[in-house]
């Protein structure tokens, strides 16, 4: 038997968690809190305002590769800080143990945002999803969109996770890292499809995932580059390969001033 990646180890965590979490808060209980959710925004429609590229923001305070990065940080303050520099997205890890996320950053950051009215930025739950409570406990903590990583799904889990969230509004971010992957988000019909640069097996960064798998998306579906990306000149790379929209992370997390990071990423 192959050893247990990286990958393997989370979502074996993620599931004993979200076990623990339906016992602690029934689904009826959670029912009750998405009914007083706030309202959801078009994740995809917003992006596209920010042709011919847009940024998604990330929120997070550690990573299984690189350790703490920010952990002491307010979530709600970055988002809103990434949201007035011109972050067309705002990405919250929610995942415990490794990223040290929770749900309460974010509703924290949409309540923020909230400030910006018609303008805010669309709320990711960036997360390992393997279960339909989490699609449901992402919208009734104020996400706009989850986040579906293909390598941790078979494909009935991946096709009823993307309906499960289609359900609440949410167009969900379909995560893919080779062409087997991309082939499997296409077939399921996705529309927003990110290409992390980061295997997730073992977290090695590649940057030429991106310009590879881009080939194969079919017109209409906005693409997303995800990792790596720490300079303009990534953007504009990853632009010229036919992406959308970036997702950055790590560079914003240390820039000692995240407001001008932003503006520098999307050019402004």
């Amino acid at each position: 038997m192959a050893d247990a990646t990286i990958l393997d180890t989370i979502v074996a965590q993620r599931r004993l968690d979200v076990a623990q979490t339906k016992r602690d808060v029934p689904f009826p209980t959670l029912q009750e809190r998405l009914r007083q959710a706030p309202p959801v925004l078009d994740f995809v429609a917003r992006l596209r305002q920010e042709a011919p590229m847009a940024l998604i923001g990330e929120v997070k305070r550690a990573s299984p590769s690189k350790g703490d990065i920010a952990p002491g940080i307010d979530a709600s303050r970055y988002a809103l800080t990434y949201a007035r520099a011109g972050a067309a997205g705002i990405s919250i890890l929610t995942e415990p143990k490794w990223f040290k996320g929770t749900l309460d950053d974010m509703l924290g950051a949409r309540l923020a945002v909230d400030a910006l009215g018609a303008a805010r930025p669309g709320i990711l739950r960036k997360d390992f999803i393997i279960d339909d409570y989490q699609v449901v406990e992402a919208r009734a903590y104020g996400a706009d969109s989850v986040l579906l990583i293909v390598a941790s799904l078979d494909h009935g889990w991946l096709r009823g996770l993307l309906e499960c969230a289609r359900t609440m509004n949410m167009e969900p971010l379909v995560e893919v890292n080779n062409a087997a992957e991309m082939d499997r988000a296409l077939s399921v019909g996705a529309t927003l499809i990110g290409v992390n640069n980061r295997d997730l097996r073992d977290f090695s960064v590649d940057l030429g995932t991106t310009d590879r798998l881009a080939t194969m998306v079919p017109e209409g579906i906005l693409l997303v580059a995800l990792s790596g990306i720490n300079a303009r000149a990534d953007v504009e790379r990853f632009a010229s390969a036919g992406a959308e929209a970036v997702l950055v992370g790590e560079s914003l997390m240390r820039a000692e001033d995240p407001a001008a990071k932003v503006r520098e990423l999307v050019g402004k």
